[in-house]
């Protein structure tokens, strides 16, 4: 049994891992975190789901969460993840980060910690979504400079970064697709007398509204046709089946920061 500790435990996606842990046979939970001044520090992680009582209290000691797990699942703010991803490395313990907001340096921090341990870090945890990466990137690098390339993204109106790290990746994907550099050719809002579209732009439009769960479509526009695809998520479910497979997928992988097209086999 792979036992697994959850970061963020009281939050949407910290509840629904806690759930997706309890309904897979391979794992077990093993200790549930919060930040320090969280209301629900001393519940019970398994009520507080809606599990009923398990006896895992949810705790805001880093060592006390991680004291009895494997691994350790993450969904909390990038400067806890970051404090967090050091701390578990340096336990030994492995760690998937389903955190977004990330700045480049803190990214490039992770690599290096990883280096001394494993690390799964997405910025989306579902099947479908890696699907969508892997159509993206092909479907990119046929077209390549023939079509211009716009993304949209929508989420609830709580969150807080934006566009999403999906959204971002999704962007990442295509510009690698047809040799851009994205931070050289990213447009993330357009206002006024802005002139003719660069050919080389891809756009990044966001949405924040309601309670949608996430949603993201990329559009190749050409003369005369356009190809979207898309992927929407209904609930949060998905995420959190795919964060607890990639926990179990990296448990006796070696040293390294993978991603969700590792654990799906997606890489070519």
């Amino acid at each position: 049994m792979i036992r697994l500790a959850v970061s963020g435990a009281a939050g949407r996606m910290g509840k629904a891992i806690i759930t997706s842990i309890e309904s897979n046979p391979a794992t077990e939970l093993a200790g549930a975190l919060e930040r320090e001044d969280s209301p629900f520090t001393g519940k019970d992680s398994g009520e507080l789901a809606g599990l009923g009582k398990n006896g895992i209290r949810i705790t805001d000691s880093v060592e006390k969460a991680l004291k009895n797990c494997d691994a350790v699942i993450d969904f909390s703010a990038p400067e806890a993840s970051m404090k967090l991803i050091e701390t578990a490395v340096a336990s030994g313990k492995a760690i998937v980060v389903g955190t977004t907001g990330f700045s480049h340096h803190q990214r490039d921090e992770i690599k290096e910690i990883a280096q001394k341990g494993r690390v799964v870090m997405a910025p989306n945890m579902s099947i479908g979504v890696n699907i969508l990466l892997k159509l993206v990137h092909e479907a990119a690098r046929a077209i390549g400079n023939e079509y211009d390339m716009e993304i949209i993204e929508a989420h609830h109106r709580l969150k807080k970064d934006a566009p999403s790290g999906t959204a971002i990746r999704i962007a990442e994907v295509a510009a690698a697709a047809v040799n851009r550099e994205l931070e050289k050719v990213a447009v993330y809002e357009r206002k006024g007398i802005i002139g003719e579209r660069r050919p080389e732009e891809i756009g990044i439009q966001t949405i924040r509204a309601g309670d949608i769960v996430g949603d993201h479509t990329i559009i190749f526009a050409g003369p005369g046709e356009r190809i979207e695809l898309t992927h929407k998520a209904s609930s949060r479910d998905t995420f959190a089946a795919g964060s607890v497979k990639a926990a179990v997928w990296l448990i006796d992988k070696p040293n390294g920061l993978y991603d969700m097209q590792d654990v799906l086999g997606l890489k070519s």
